[in-house]
């Protein structure tokens, strides 16, 4: 006898808006109970010495400090724009938008 009823299927069905056949919600009971007993089985293994983690290895971010560098002048940056304006890029429009 599966942990979860076909009618309790039935109604996670109406809830998500789905139409189920009898044999699919016999097959889905059959596999929602597969899903829970995996589940309480993995709360079974964790022992209360292990650390919850969100990763199974220790990660760390490898940041280096923000250091300012020289850059490209406008000039050189639109040097080999097709077309510019203002000393900006120039595109075509897109939105339709002034």
């Amino acid at each position: 006898m599966p942990g979860i009823t076909r009618e309790e299927v039935a109604h996670l069905a109406r809830l998500a808006r789905l139409e189920l056949t009898a044999e699919e919600l016999d097959h889905f009971a059959g596999q929602l109970d597969d899903i829970i007993s995996a589940v309480a089985r993995v709360a079974d293994v964790a022992t209360e010495d292990v650390p919850p983690t969100s990763h199974p290895l220790p990660l760390t971010n490898v940041m280096r400090p923000d250091e300012v560098r020289p850059g490209l002048t406008a000039e050189q940056a639109l040097s080999g724009a097709p077309a510019q304006e203002q000393r900006r890029f120039k595109v075509p429009q897109i939105l339709g938008e002034e």
